[in-house]
């Protein structure tokens, strides 16, 4: 009886939740956190999503099971939502199915599709669902890099030709999280044609498409003329719509995976409450300025986090998308570690990030810094954190 569950052994410690104990912590004891350490939205939902919650709510006979795979008025509205953003074609009968939140989804599909000898190709560092989700459902992971350069595809290429037995899925991030990085439709048109020759399931999540600045709107691997017969994509409203807490996604593309993901996900769930599918349709089939207005004040966001920091001595690259800036470590605290770097800016500064090591051995050197603070409590981290670079001999320059 004192042997460690099969799959439970299979995880290592969260590496995040150590910061997020200090950071509980430190709130209990009275301190003003500045929490960027996890992404989770300060905005309120659009108003008439919901009004139409209430509204469905009050109906007697919302109350009961609802299907799996979602009502056929939500994923019709999904399937809508492809057609005007990535003008392609989805039938909302084989090619959609609702989830909850995109996490549910993958994790969901690993279960259905992945066991013991089966061997994934995911990105280090990733969100952790995307190696998590198939190590707890028995697969074996192989690391490629996240940024799309070259080496990724000398990865890609090593990986088949030295992996017993070959590697039979790759999951793919962009925009990453937590990297931010993005990719045009030419780095997709080549990924489908190399999954295509190699037998390779690709498994996109775009839970970030329409987190995007600067006018560069993200694209879709399924905008890829035959992507479907390899690629399933998962979304999430979680970010677009600042419904983070009613864990509403969608997997859509090749027929037989979703068919897949539908059969597991109908032993295991009965679905979304109905009054929140219904609330789904009204944003998606609803007025789309909130997208807009949420995406401009993340933006401004963004370019106050890099100004405000950048002039307190530390360096960070805007990022292109996503709701996240990763950021190097200051080149004279580098040896401190993501970890401990992330625990002197708690105790320190009062401000708390991800370290990057949580998503990932290749996530040493940097942290994760969400943007889900107004400009003004931005602007008070930067100061907070200027205060703990010079308390460490290091000025703007050196930093």
């Amino acid at each position: 009886m004192s042997e460690e569950f099969y799959r439970i052994k299979r995880l290592p410690p969260y590496v995040i939740a150590e910061v997020n104990g200090m950071r509980a912590e430190a709130r209990a004891a009275g301190k003003d956190i500045i929490d960027l350490g996890m992404g989770n939205p300060d905005l309120p939902p659009p108003p008439h999503v919901i009004e139409k919650l209430c509204e469905v709510a009050q109906k007697p006979d919302a109350h009961g099971y609802s299907a799996s795979s979602g009502i056929p008025g939500v994923r019709k509205a999904q399937a809508n939502y492809y057609g005007r953003r990535f003008g392609v074609d989805l039938d909302p009968e084989t090619e959609v199915v609702m989830t909850m939140g995109s996490k549910e989804g993958l994790a969901s599909l690993a279960t259905a599709i992945t066991g013991p000898g089966d061997v994934v190709l995911a990105p280090n560092p990733s969100y952790p669902i995307h190696t998590f989700g198939f190590i707890i459902a028995g697969a074996t992971i192989r690391s490629v890099p996240t940024t799309p350069d070259e080496n990724y595809w000398r990865a890609l290429e090593r990986a088949m030709a030295f992996t017993v037995p070959r590697p039979s899925i790759l999951i793919v991030n962009y925009p990453s999280n937590p990297t931010a990085e993005t990719v045009d439709l030419a780095f997709y048109e080549r990924l489908v044609a190399w999954a295509k020759e190699n037998k390779v399931w690709i498994l996109s999540d775009l839970a970030y498409s329409e987190l995007y600045y600067d006018g560069n709107p993200t694209v879709s691997i399924l905008q890829v003329p035959g992507a479907k017969d390899i690629a399933v994509e998962f979304t999430s409203m979680s970010k677009t719509f600042s419904m983070a807490g009613w864990r509403v996604g969608f997997a859509v593309g090749n027929q037989r995976l979703i068919a897949a993901l539908k059969r597991v996900k109908s032993y295991l769930d009965y679905g979304a409450f109905t009054p929140i599918q219904a609330a789904a349709c009204a944003a998606l089939n609803g007025p789309q300025d909130i997208v807009e207005a949420n995406r401009t004040l993340y933006q401004k966001r963004r370019d106050v986090l890099t100004e405000s920091f950048g002039r307190a001595g530390w360096h960070i690259p805007s990022p292109k998308a996503s709701m996240f800036a990763w950021a190097p470590l200051p080149p004279a605290l580098k040896d401190m570690g993501s970890l401990e770097f992330s625990k002197q800016l708690l105790t320190h500064a009062e401000v708390a990030v991800a370290p990057g090591v949580g998503y990932g051995e290749e996530g040493e050197g940097f942290v994760r810094i969400a943007l889900v603070e107004n400009e003004q409590r931005l602007r008070q981290a930067a100061r907070n954190v200027r205060r703990y670079l010079q308390s460490m001999g290091i000025n703007s320059s050196a930093a």
